[in-house]
């Protein structure tokens, strides 16, 4: 599981690169769609992390492995989600 976060982590960190130096060679060279390219330089900088948090999710439910600690972790967030709710009913 290690090696697979790794390798995700530096796919991430070399298209984020790749991304900005695009955008930086197209500012420089004044090429038209410069505006577009930061656009997207800019959605892509929290599009990427979130996809690949999400195939790491992935990765581990198919593995099948850290199922109980993944059960958990939706146990925990359902019940913060409940008091969350309590809370929210009793200052009404």
């Amino acid at each position: 599981m290690k090696q697979v976060k790794r390798i995700l982590a530096v796919m991430g960190v070399v298209l984020l690169v790749l991304m900005y130096l695009v955008t930086l060679l197209s500012a420089v060279f004044d090429v038209g769609s410069s505006m577009d390219l930061f656009r997207a330089s800019v959605v892509c900088t929290v599009l990427v992390p979130i996809l690949l948090w999400g195939y790491l999710v992935i990765y581990r439910i198919a593995k099948g492995k850290d199922e109980k600690e993944l059960q958990e972790t939706l146990q925990r967030m359902e019940d913060e989600k409940g008091g969350q709710s309590k809370e929210q009913h009793k200052k009404r």
